[in-house]
């Protein structure tokens, strides 16, 4: 690992003009690629504290080994040059998109003599006009099937055409009229070629005109009783209109633009494209990467548009492009973009109306893309295998973990502190093991201490099973042999994923760990220990009990100190077969007990799956988080009345129109309100004296007090 200051130019030396940079390693690899409008600022960006930076960023700089640069005159030289580099050197530090699929394009071959239609993937070739991307081949065959009755162009291969010119007798196509048959010499190289540009015309949006003249020669033919060829004339306008109800129509004023949106994590970014053009959706596109360089989203946008345009030129690049964020500089993007078009580009954020409509589908299309890649990693047996095996060897494990226990603690500022366990066995969720816990040792907002409290009262519970329960791997069970570790007894409720049933319930004064076992469910107290019931099964049924199963690798959302305390808590009981460790925020570093962090690769199977799990634990907690503050916050004095529902309650509260109306209001009066008898009336006024209320409101600004008013509302 280089230090950054041992190659750091010295002061002065770096220009404060615009340029790119390159950072190369010891093997003098380019490995990052930068451009900036300022080189001076921008470098020394780079050599500040190491603790300051990005992790992505730090990681960067002490793999390099030099920095070298080169002055532009413009910000859109450099955009350019920047772009140049990235194709050449390909650096590992830099975002770089990768195609989910190779896209298929409707092109037409300009650049010879007899121009042909045809289904192209890969790189585009110059002189051949392309439309699209399709996302499935099928889609441009129909389409172009539809087109061949009005532009009868060339479709075949060059040995079809070779072949049909030796012998003077066209393809099946020349004879159904779907091809004009220029390999016969039924039309001349010229008519031909004015056919190819009609059917580029009629794909690039201009369609209004080809169909109106064809419904104007319809009618006349009609008029000479010509008839057949009025209905040849018909049949061929239905083609045309039925080839353009393949694209919706999305915007009304015939726009031409490309629409791109970005969804992102910690790890990845999807992007998507829609190419619109005449108002119509024409095509569809998506990328995937790995967040590689510390980049926001303008970054990304930035970094989509010049791998989307980097080689576009003409009309491929539209007149608008709409983005979700601009790029940091986007002056000189736009300059770029009209280079490349030979003529003006907006590029804006939509901000109403049917384009921001379209920019949120568009969105969801990249949501959508970025989950379904992490599932199709997700699901991968051998992808999964791989990842436990990574773990395993960076955590110097003997064996891989099958079960993985992840812990989260969530809290807003200090208040309704929990704290959630999610299960990962064999690399995929186990929800019906999820736990949630309430942190009750001590008030208030310390992450470690919380840590600590909850891994000591989840294997305490561990230890309680066991010896309640002896080795309950080696009970035989009434109808068959016990399952094994990580593994539900057949029908048993840890089974109730595939069911929607699972353990549930809250803290009773009879559970020692105070945990709250969280799934699909009634939520109700937890029934005293040895109290046969469908939460918690007799102990001779053969069912294992909650927390039963040791896990193999337990995961802290942290650094160093909660790891420390997690492993604290496990030495306590005397614990010393159970791996721990940390993800820290950043998700570049694994921590260990007592030990260096770990840093996985970029590319590395294991840290997805670490990611995954810390993700899926934060998610849990803080969902059960929200929903506590959201309880706390609905509480109301009338909630401790017994026997009142929330019927009458609203009854009240309607009537007098607030509590402090009816906490002054007697006994009496309260008794006017219908369905409130005089006892239920001495309840209501005893509970609302019992309750403090809450104190009021201050001004900050003035010091006044803000009195509530009899309406409820503050003044």
């Amino acid at each position: 690992m280089a230090d950054p200051s041992s190659y750091r130019p010295k002061p002065g030396q770096i220009p404060d003009s615009p340029g790119v940079y390159k950072f190369r390693d010891d093997h003098r690899r380019v490995i990052y690629v930068g451009k900036a409008k300022n080189l001076r600022q921008r470098l020394a960006n780079y050599f500040q504290d190491l603790a300051g930076l990005h992790p992505r960023t730090r990681t960067m700089v002490t793999t390099a080994a030099s920095v070298e640069w080169t002055v532009v005159s413009t910000e859109v030289e450099a955009l350019q040059l920047e772009y140049t580099w990235i194709k050449e050197f390909d650096p590992r530090f830099n975002v770089k998109y990768r195609d989910d699929k190779s896209y298929p394009y409707l092109a037409v071959t300009l650049n010879e003599e007899f121009p042909r239609v045809q289904v192209m993937r890969g790189a585009k070739k110059k002189g051949v006009r392309y439309f699209g991307p399709y996302g499935h081949a099928w889609a441009i065959r129909e389409t172009v099937d539809l087109m061949l009755r009005v532009f009868p162009v060339r479709t075949c291969s060059a040995g079809v055409f070779k072949n049909a010119e030796r012998t003077g007798r066209p393809c099946l196509l020349g004879y159904i009229g779907k091809c004009s048959a220029p390999c016969v010499g039924r039309v001349t190289p010229e008519e031909h070629r004015e056919l190819a540009e009609d059917f580029c015309d009629f794909m690039a949006g201009r369609t209004g005109t080809y169909i109106r003249r064809l419904e104007k020669d319809m009618v006349q033919a009609a008029e000479d009783m010509e008839y057949e060829r009025a209905a040849r004339l018909r049949d061929d306008a239905g083609a045309l209109k039925r080839a353009m109800e393949k694209s919706a129509v999305v915007l009304a004023d015939a726009t031409d633009a490309d629409l791109i949106a970005v969804a992102e994590d910690e790890l990845e970014a999807a992007v998507q494209i829609f190419h619109v053009r005449g108002g119509r959706v024409r095509g569809q596109r998506g990328w995937v990467t790995d967040k590689v360089e510390a980049v926001d989203t303008a970054g990304l946008v930035e970094h989509a548009l010049q791998q989307l345009y980097g080689e576009e030129s003409g009309d491929s690049v539209p007149k608008e492009v709409l983005v979700p964020a601009l790029p940091e500089d986007p002056d000189a993007v736009s300059q770029w973009l009209a280079g490349r078009r030979g003529s003006q580009v907006s590029l804006r954020i939509p901000q109403r109306g049917d384009k921001k409509d379209l920019m949120g589908t568009v969105q969801r299309n990249a949501q959508q893309a970025l989950g379904l890649h992490k599932t199709r990693r997700a699901s991968d047996l051998t992808t999964r295998s791989r990842a436990l095996e990574e773990i395993a060897e960076a955590l110097g494990l003997d064996t891989v973990p099958l079960r993985i226990e992840c812990f989260d603690i969530s809290h807003l500022q200090g208040d309704d502190v929990v704290a959630s366990m999610v299960v990962f066995e064999d690399g995929l969720a186990r929800k019906s093991e999820y736990r949630r816990f309430q942190i009750k040792g001590f008030e208030g907002q310390d992450d470690v201490r919380s840590m600590h409290e909850v891994i000591g009262r989840r294997f305490k519970r561990y230890l309680q099973e066991r010896e309640r329960t002896g080795e309950w791997e080696e009970t035989p069970a009434p109808t068959g042999p016990a399952p094994a570790p990580g593994e539900a007894a057949p029908g048993s409720r840890e089974q109730g994923e595939a069911s929607g049933a699972g353990l549930t319930g809250t803290d009773s004064p009879t559970d020692p760990t105070g945990a709250d076992s969280t799934v699909p469910g009634p939520v109700g107290p937890a029934p005293a220990a040895g109290t046969p019931s469908r939460e918690e099964p007799r102990e001779d049924d053969g069912r294992p009990k909650r927390f039963a199963y040791p896990p193999q690798l337990v995961v802290v959302d942290g650094g160093q100190p909660q790891v420390a305390a997690a492993k604290r808590a496990l030495d306590e009981l005397g614990i010393d077969d159970i791996a721990v460790c940390g993800l820290a925020k950043r998700l570049e570093e694994v921590w260990l007990p007592d030990d260096d962090p770990v840093v996985l690769p970029r590319s590395s199977e294991g840290l997805y799956l670490l990611q995954r799990i810390r993700d899926e634990a934060h998610r849990f907690a803080i969902t059960y988080q929200r929903a506590k503050r959201a309880k706390r916050i609905r509480t109301s004095p009338l909630d401790d009345v017994a026997g009142l529902g929330e019927t009458r309650k609203q009854a009240l509260i309607k009537y007098f129109g607030s509590v402090k109306r009816l906490r002054q209001a007697t006994i009496d009066e309260i008794c006017e309100v219908p369905g409130i008898g005089r006892r239920t009336a001495e309840s209501v006024a005893a509970a609302l004296a019992a309750a403090a209320p809450a104190a009021p409101a201050v001004n900050t600004a003035t010091g006044e007090i803000i009195e509530e008013d009899d309406g409820g509302s503050t003044t």
